[in-house]
């Protein structure tokens, strides 16, 4: 029969009568009749999966109004689900003697309910042989003893989901079961409804509400399609567990909890469940997949390790006795003499990195004699846009940034980054893909070794959204994180992994909070609208920021303290209500070639012993200062572009202490380079340079002060020399009126000023157009070097 004898449209009408096995007999006859069923995706095949009651719409629940690409596809992957828990079976022989001549011995369906073969569910399983069907007919069981399954069953709810629920504790002592469309409900002994310690058990369009599931390794599990009211999932030691299109609501604790290290023991059902991973579309780049899959998590761990480029700290004289003894050796713990890499990082060898921080010189050296010493030689100024940005902005006109600024996708970044495509492609303990975790307390847990992947997963409304604590590592790949009422994605303990290409917004505190020499990869993101910061490192904390945006914070884009070290680089921070970056309370980090802009306050803040690396940024357009270093501060601040920003660009503090060296400043709303002078007893600083206090975990900031109030660090001591050379400061906008509200650029008064923002603060000298301002009578000298008081040029 030719499939072109009648009108395509009467062909399809036709074929829409025909029922499963029907159109699979039709496609084989020819390559015609073949393509013709192929066609009848939007109808007869559109028809087929939703009227399945046991299937639910493929796109659900984050996006059930959303057609998926092909409904033939999902209605193949929702057929092909139903069969995996069958994989391992045996082909039994209808008879010895005809050993040539085996067949599957047929199934039998054990029907549960009034007026059917079996009024309960225990009494169906006693007669239950291997593989059998139960199905459980529309009515309430309750089961007043624990169920054991010790032979693998299929448990099925007849009618349409809700219709059977199931009151039971079910403990597994078989290889797999499968239960469908059903309502579980714990019994009234025991908080568990579903246990198994070794097997492999498929749950697919089930209900679970207020009670516990808990799967053990080397035991495996699948779960798709599945509700989850007020129900905690324990995942211990799991190899592998697939968790897809399923919906966590209303938890008074963790939704799901991945626990200790993935098991070496495999069941039957790991290699199945990896290749049914492995098949499905994923938006990651696929060249040598099988290779990446393959590699161990471990053997990638240091593959995001900072490398911190700290300021030499060496004994010497102070300059004032220059003469009266020897120096004293240096103490080297971070060597700026380091190769460059590709990606523009100086690496930095350190005896101790643990913490990424600067040892203590000798014991008994003169804390009154150490000062800063550069360890390599200034080149002059290294604008990192070249003549990009080197003209006077146009006023009113839109921020265009250069192509070279344009930031690389997810592919491009993992194409680029081998180490950090092997983390993404990689599958251990447990798969969450496709979920919606709403209106509870928290979401995923990760903790004691665990391993966990979470891909296109919807967090909202929740008190957390993801935590990973104890050496344990997640995966989070395109996932939505929104309205937490605290932090969005939370890592302590050496938690780490790779947190890429998620959307992470409105959260109550940081979007990402990084704790506790935890150390991931945070490629690709964009965090933005947080009602406070949008990453914060803290208490050791480390990490690589890299590619993300991070925007319209209501405060720092990224906040570094209590001895944080991360590597931030290529990130673009703007449009924040307070800095772009600050660097409080003893924070470090090395920040490189970032694109910081429009942000309310310092484009970069430091203070209170604050010591980054601040090297080749574009810091522009902000409504406030460029960098601003406060109180306490230090740090290099080496080859960054200051540009067209509304306040000064570069703010100090006369107690501060940085390295400005080799920066381009020029068209800056006031001075390129100015100190301010904090009269004696006050402790109130000018709008906008305030510090953000009071941030917490889940409490208040002097909790961590004194936590890290013993530890023996070398910046806490008095360092009394500052630098500024080698600046091209020019076209600033010192020479006009200053504007007695913007921080830095008061007059000096008789007093210190009262109420918020207090204190006296003026431009050490003469007058105010004296020091550190050259470029009024010279606007285009570039390589001034200034001598102000507490400075000193180097030599």
């Amino acid at each position: 029969m030719e499939a072109g004898g009648l009108p395509l449209e009467l062909w399809r009408m036709i074929l829409a009568y025909l029922h499963l096995p029907d159109l699979g007999r039709c496609s084989l006859v020819c390559r015609a009749w073949y393509e013709l069923i192929l066609s009848l995706d939007s109808t007869r095949w559109r028809q087929l999966c939703l009227g399945c009651t046991k299937c639910r719409h493929p796109n659900w629940p984050n996006q059930p109004d959303v057609e998926p690409e092909s409904w033939r596809e999902a209605f193949k992957q929702h057929y092909l689900a139903s069969k995996t828990w069958t994989k391992n079976a045996l082909d039994l022989e209808s008879s010895v003697c005809f050993s040539l001549f085996r067949r599957r011995r047929e199934r039998r369906t054990l029907s549960v309910g009034p007026g059917h073969e079996f009024d309960s569910l225990g009494s169906a399983l006693a007669m239950a042989s291997l593989y059998d069907r139960i199905v459980l007919f529309p009515g309430v069981y309750e089961e007043q003893g624990e169920i054991v399954l010790k032979v693998p069953v299929e448990i099925v709810g007849h009618g349409k989901l809700g219709e059977v629920a199931l009151l039971a504790s079910i403990d597994q002592h078989c290889s797999t079961t499968r239960l469908c469309n059903l309502v579980f409900m714990p019994a009234w002994f025991s908080p568990f409804m579903y246990k198994t310690t070794a097997g492999h058990v498929q749950f697919d369009n089930c209900n679970f509400e207020n009670g516990h599931i808990q799967v053990r390794g080397p035991g495996t599990c699948q779960v798709k399609f599945c509700t989850f009211k007020n129900t905690h999932v324990f995942l211990h030691n799991v190899p592998l567990c697939v968790l897809e299109n399923c919906e966590f609501v209303g938890s008074e604790n963790n939704s799901v909890t991945v626990e200790g290290h993935p098991s070496a023991d495999k069941n039957w059902a790991y290699k199945y469940l990896l290749g049914l991973i492995k098949s499905t579309p994923t938006f990651l780049p696929t060249e040598d997949s099988d290779f990446l899959m393959s590699l161990d998590l471990e053997s990638r761990d240091q593959a995001w390790s900072p490398q911190t480029c700290d300021i030499v700290i060496e004994g010497s004289q102070s300059p004032t006795s220059a003469a009266s003894s020897s120096p004293k050796p240096a103490s080297k713990v971070g060597s700026q003499e380091a190769e460059v890499g590709s990606d523009g990082e100086r690496g930095a060898q350190t005896p101790d990195s643990s913490d990424g921080g600067l040892s203590p010189s000798g014991e008994d050296e003169d804390e009154d004699q150490l000062m800063y010493r550069l360890s390599y030689q200034v080149q002059g100024p290294r604008p990192v846009l070249g003549g990009s940005f080197l003209g006077p902005p146009l006023p009113g006109a839109s921020i265009q940034l250069p192509s070279c600024l344009v930031l690389n996708s997810l592919q491009q970044e993992l194409q680029k980054d081998k180490e950090a495509m092997a983390l993404a492609n990689s599958v251990q303990g447990c798969l969450i893909r496709k979920c919606l975790f709403r209106d509870g307390k928290g979401g995923v847990f990760v903790c004691s070794y665990g391993r966990a992947k979470m891909e296109g997963n919807i967090f909202r409304n929740l008190t957390y959204a993801v935590r990973c604590i104890h050496n344990s590592k997640i995966v989070m790949l395109r996932n939505d994180i929104y309205r937490c009422r605290a932090s969005g994605i939370f890592l302590r303990l050496e938690g780490g992994g790779l947190i890429a290409g998620n959307n992470i917004y409105h959260n109550a505190e940081a979007g990402v909070d990084i704790r506790k020499k935890s150390n991931p990869l945070i490629l690709c993101n964009q965090i933005h609208h947080g009602l406070r910061s949008g990453i914060v490192v803290l208490g050791n904390g480390k990490g690589i920021i890299r590619n993300n945006q991070i925007f319209s914070n209501k405060e720092a884009g990224i906040y570094i303290l209590y001895h944080g070290n991360p590597v931030v680089s290529g990130n673009h921070i703007f449009k924040g209500r307070a800095a772009g970056i600050a660097v409080n309370e003893n924070g470090k980090g090395l920040i490189t070639e970032n694109v910081i802009r429009e942000n309310q306050w310092g484009g970069v803040d430091i203070r209170r012993g604050g010591i980054p690396v601040l090297r080749s940024n574009l810091i522009c357009f902000g409504y406030s200062d460029g960098v601003v270093v406060g109180d306490e501060g230090k740090g290099l601040i080496e080859g960054n572009t200051i540009y067209a920003n509304k306040g000064c660009g570069v703010w100090m503090m006369s107690s501060s202490l940085p390295h400005v060296t080799s920066n381009h400043v020029s068209y800056n709303g006031l001075y390129g380079v100015a100190v301010f002078s904090q009269k004696d007893g006050s402790s109130e600083l000018p709008r906008g340079h305030r510090a953000q206090e009071n941030f917490s975990e889940d409490g208040d900031a002097i909790l961590w002060e004194t936590e890290l109030e013993k530890e023996d660090d070398p910046l806490r001591r008095p360092i009394t020399i500052a630098l500024v050379e080698s600046n091209s400061i020019n076209h600033n906008g010192g020479n006009k009126e200053p504007d007695p509200f913007l921080p830095g650029l008061r007059h000096h008064s008789a007093g210190p000023r009262q109420g918020p923002g207090a204190g006296e603060h003026h431009l050490p000298g003469q007058n105010q157009q004296d020091h550190l301002s050259a470029d009024l009578k010279q606007p285009r000298m570039r390589h001034a070097k200034q001598q102000v008081p507490g400075f000193q040029e180097k030599v």
